[in-house]
């Protein structure tokens, strides 16, 4: 999405963009405290910020049949209390982990150091996100799909798992809130239907963690043609993702995620 704007591949008119690379959880956490004016976050973060950013409808992943993984050591039994490491305190596998796990004993970690503190002990099981859940070590196994957790909690629904989003602060007159939101709109597509030149570019510039073709694989499972912007199915299953954090006391308020959208109306209503 970034490089689709940095390599001037969509009009962005007078806007100005600044890219910040952290992970996940670093972006959680500097939301909360308002850093940055768009964001990425982990859907289970929004009820927390909700009321200085709105959710944006474009940049998102979902997991469709997949997600992040709970692994071990190989022949290793856990026990009720077992300790894990985990890539956030307000990540969606978070949240999700604890409804399903509610003895164990949660350490977080950077997501990129979580293979190895299972592999030297330091903890007996990691959930493991990103590329890392095409990657892991043969001496690992998974003990459990984030994935069927979900699916379990969502009775049956066979909803996508709601991973991450984006945000943007309130605070921005709505106008240019608007503008932003296009041409992020525009970006993410852009991008996802350019893969194929993109990748080889950010690949080559040594922008990227991992090879070519577990590249390829990643971008099929996150950044595909359902992230481009939010659909039914998609709402439904962020607002589901709400209801659970709700019921299990994460959150104080249950919210819908289309109340919380950008008005994009606005323009065509002032046009009229």
């Amino acid at each position: 999405m970034y490089y689709a704007i940095k390599f001037g591949w969509i009009d962005i008119k007078d806007a100005k963009f600044d890219n910040i690379a952290l992970d996940i959880e670093t972006l959680n956490q500097a939301t909360l405290k308002g850093v940055y004016d768009i964001c990425a976050i982990s859907f289970a973060l929004y009820p927390f910020v909700k009321d200085d950013f709105a959710l944006l409808k474009t940049a998102v992943s979902f997991g469709e049949g997949y997600g992040p993984k709970l692994i071990k050591k190989k022949g290793v039994n856990l026990k009720r209390n077992f300790k894990v490491a985990l890539s956030g305190e307000f990540t969606t596998n978070a949240l999700l982990f604890k409804i399903a796990y509610p003895d164990a004993r949660i350490t977080y970690m950077n997501f990129l150091d979580i293979e190895k503190a299972v592999l030297d002990g330091v903890v007996d099981a990691g959930v493991l996100i990103h590329e890392s859940i095409l990657t892991y070590s043969s001496e690992l196994e998974v003990e459990r799909e984030i994935w069927d957790i979900w699916q379990e909690l969502c009775d049956g629904e066979n909803l996508p798992l709601p991973l991450g989003g984006m945000c943007l602060r309130r605070s921005i007159p709505l106008s240019d809130a608007i503008k932003y939101e296009d041409a992020l709109i525009k970006a993410v597509d852009v991008a996802n239907k350019n893969r194929k030149t993109l990748a080889p570019m950010l690949l080559e510039k040594g922008l990227i963690r991992v090879d070519a073709t577990t590249l390829d694989k990643y971008l099929d499972l996150y950044a595909n043609d359902n992230s481009v912007k939010l659909s039914d199915i998609q709402y439904k299953a962020i607002n589901k993702l709400f209801e659970l954090g709700y019921k299990s006391g994460h959150y104080q308020n249950l919210i819908k995620a289309e109340d919380f959208l950008i008005p994009s109306e606005y323009e065509e209503l002032r046009a009229r």
